[in-house]
């Protein structure tokens, strides 16, 4: 080892045992200063008393040397013992006390004016299944209405907002497409009148031997293709959206029009518009959307879990969040016959009545759809106490005394839950009140 460390430990030990020795000493002087003090109290108090009890000085006296030393060492004695209980090193005798089972409550005069009893009971339990929805249009009373042709937007006269009513015009559309389907039918027409005439004079030169059996039968062929030509220009314009009227004044005038209308094919509230003034818009266009809001549908996808619980014709509401939670009555118009494979889902259909006109396609709604009910052992929803994920009822046990059970129940329905578990028919519980009881025995347990 390094020389120079030894010499440094060396000089650190000698240095701890002049501090001890200086500590010894310090800690002798201070008992002697105590010791003196004390006798010096002690003379003092002997003195005092010998004055006011000299028959206690004397039995002190006369008391033997043990007797003297102990009382100069009891009030350390009593010092020592009074520090050992102030840091509770003396373990205290427990005390016995009554053990209460936590599960139990006794109720007075008061508290049973707060309580109800009651018997378990079979009912008639309906599920109410809730599921989220939103409103939607009633397609029933929905058109979604196109171009009839290819052509360039040249008037607007439907704006959203607007009620219309059925043949009214929205839109007018500037089409050579059109202009070429009315020449079309023009030159059909004309074919069709000449093939016909020449139908006639070859029924006559027929007559009068003039031609064949063979030419009159072609000249009638070539009048009956050309009729059929001319029904099929008379249909490409009806597709195209021209009436039958506006067909005819053109086959009486000859005069050709461009412009194409747009019109509304149901009465109701123009929803939409897709179109701009000048637009090119084909008949895969949709340029208008007009529905009757007076009556909407409200739709919801219930899982496939639940779906065996719900048929049409049903009764169920919706609660729509946007009205502060108005409720709406209804009846289940449609139960889809498929499980989306995606969301694993079931469309389920409500019809709702908006006369008012306050609920807007759009908003969101929780649909609630009672299942068919079923009989099932029942308790009402004041009867349960929900403790740490579990359900609790109060088992009546005799006139003063409840008990806290445990027991498993199903979802809620109409204000009640079905039993699964832990209570039999005929069993008297608690079916109002039960909360202010739970408080009572946790004010009990805690010595209240």
């Amino acid at each position: 080892m390094n020389p120079q460390l030894l010499i440094l430990l060396k000089k650190m030990r000698d240095q701890l045992i002049v501090y001890k020795n200086q500590l010894l000493q310090l800690a002798k002087e201070g008992l002697e200063n105590i010791q003196a003090t004390q006798k010096q109290l002690y003379g003092q108090a002997f003195a005092w008393l010998s004055t006011r009890a000299p028959t206690l000085t004397d039995t002190y006296l006369q008391a033997p040397q043990w007797f003297k030393k102990g009382l100069f060492v009891l009030p350390w004695l009593v010092l020592f013992l009074a520090t050992l209980n102030y840091f509770d090193v003396f373990d205290p005798r427990p005390s016995i006390k009554s053990v209460q089972d936590p599960n139990t409550v006794y109720v007075n005069e008061d508290l049973r004016s707060l309580i109800k009893d009651g018997k378990v009971e079979k009912g008639q339990f309906t599920e109410e299944v809730r599921v989220s929805g939103r409103i939607d249009f009633n397609e029933s009373f929905l058109a979604r209405i196109g171009a009839n042709v290819t052509g360039r937007v040249s008037e607007i006269l439907g704006f959203p907002g607007q009620m219309v009513k059925q043949g009214d015009l929205l839109a007018k559309i500037t089409s050579t497409e059109l202009t070429q389907s009315q020449l079309a039918y023009l030159q059909a027409r004309s074919a069709s009148q000449l093939a016909d005439q020449a139908a006639n004079r070859a029924r006559i030169l027929y007559k009068e031997d003039v031609i064949a059996l063979a030419e009159l039968q072609r000249r009638e062929a070539e009048a009956s293709s050309a009729k059929a030509e001319f029904g099929a220009a008379n249909d490409q314009l009806r597709v195209q959206g021209m009436d039958q009227k506006s067909i005819d004044r053109l086959a009486k005038t000859g005069v050709i029009e461009s412009i194409n209308n747009v019109l509304a094919t149901i009465p109701g509230e123009i929803v939409e518009r897709k179109i701009t003034k000048g637009q090119v818009v084909q008949p895969a266009d949709a340029l208008f959307t007009i529905a009757d809001l007076d009556a909407l549908w409200a739709v919801a996808e219930v899982p496939e879990s639940a779906a065996y619980l719900i048929r049409k014709g049903q009764k169920s509401s919706i609660i729509v969040p946007a009205l502060r939670n108005q409720a709406i009555e209804g009846v289940i118009s449609h139960v889809d016959s498929i499980v989306n494979p995606q969301t694993r889902t079931v469309v389920v259909r409500m019809d709702v009545s908006n006369q008012s006109g306050q609920v807007k396609p759009g908003m969101l709604a929780t649909m609630l759809i009672d299942s068919q009910p079923s009989e099932k052992l029942l308790v009402p929803l004041e009867a349960i106490v929900r403790e740490d994920n579990h359900d609790y009822v109060y088992v009546r046990e005799d006139e003063e005394r409840y008990r806290m059970v445990m027991v498993k129940l199903g979802p809620e329905g109409k204000g009640v839950k079905p039993v699964i578990s832990g209570l039999k028919e005929g069993d008297e519980i608690v079916i109002q009140g039960a909360y202010h009881l739970n408080t009572e025995r946790k004010k009990q347990l805690a010595g209240g």
